[in-house]
């Protein structure tokens, strides 16, 4: 959820905030911390919660009214609350969270569990990238570092996936060319490679002769990745999902039709949530993107994997 959901309307209640709305801030809280475009302010003011909190399941966890839907599942999730972090802008953030440091050029997670673990399919990339369309508002970038491989070879990058038109760049093949001539292209190409890879013995060609022929099955396997005509119709509903529109609903349908086929890590980017103002108007429009048959879609798949 690129952009940065407060804690405070969501998961985290804290009545003693409310209590203190439109009070200065105290200075133990501000004294010596980065604060950012805040500091030109000439007087701090508490904001309180702008959310309702109920107690849901068993667990009793406190869950706001902007996640309608969430409290009926209170208690098969986890919610973690002791997660923390220094940056206080969006990039630097996002890099922090994908790579461990807030400084560019680390590896992103999903490179090292692919590097680490590889993948269990042959003709699709072991990590892949979806960012779903944006709704009204203007969308939080995201930069590519944030599922680069740094240092370990290119081969273990995230390569992202669209939603709209081919899914991914090149992937089919002009009206002309058909599979058998593709084929002579890319055997000519990797063979001249190999011949320069037999006097540098650089991994950099190595990684290119293998994305040279991962690319080639994927001209195969991607087509019939993302035509999600096979899904039920309840399934489509379950998810929300109205087809091929780039939205995070058909992003995460195609998430689970890509962990059915092996691949390793799937990382799906939603920018909407950047929370300036208007908190009260834009926090529901996006909690009520959920429906009920996200509970029936839960259990779905809790029963898939017990069996």
């Amino acid at each position: 959820m690129a952009g940065g959901p407060s804690q405070l309307e969501l998961f985290d209640e804290k009545p003693k905030l409310g209590a203190m709305h439109g009070k200065p801030v105290p200075e133990s809280y501000t004294k010596g911390q980065p604060i950012a475009q805040l500091q030109n302010q000439k007087e701090l003011l508490c904001f309180g919660p702008q959310a309702t909190f109920g107690r849901f399941g068993k667990s009793g966890q406190s869950i706001s009214n902007y996640l309608p839907h969430i409290g009926s599942i209170a208690d098969d999730i986890c919610i973690v609350r002791s997660m923390q972090t220094e940056q206080i802008n969006h990039d630097p953030a996002h890099t922090f969270m994908n790579t461990g440091t807030a400084i560019s050029g680390r590896p992103s997670m999903g490179s090292w569990i692919n590097y680490g673990l590889g993948s269990d399919c042959d003709n699709l990339p072991g990590f892949v990238v979806m960012i779903s369309r944006a709704g009204t508002r203007s969308p939080q970038p995201v930069s590519s570092r944030q599922w680069h491989s740094g240092f370990l070879p290119g081969k273990f990058q995230g390569v992202q996936f669209y939603s709209t038109g081919d899914p991914v760049h090149y992937v089919s093949n002009p009206p002309v060319v058909d599979q058998g001539r593709q084929r002579d292209v890319i055997s000519a190409v990797n063979s001249l490679n190999r011949m320069r890879d037999a006097v540098e013995k650089n991994p950099d060609i190595a990684t290119r002769i293998a994305q040279y022929e991962l690319a080639y099955r994927m001209q195969m396997s991607v087509p019939e990745l993302v035509n999600i005509a096979d899904e039920p119709k309840h399934v489509l509903d379950m998810y929300g999902c109205k087809g091929a529109d780039g939205t995070f609903a058909y992003n995460c349908l195609l998430a689970r039709r890509l962990a059915e086929r092996g691949v390793r890590f799937i990382h799906l980017y939603h920018r909407d949530w950047d929370f300036h103002d208007s908190i009260r108007t834009h926090m529901p429009e996006l909690g009520r993107v959920g429906r009920p048959g996200q509970r029936r879609a839960h259990h779905r798949l809790e029963a898939a994997r017990d069996a």
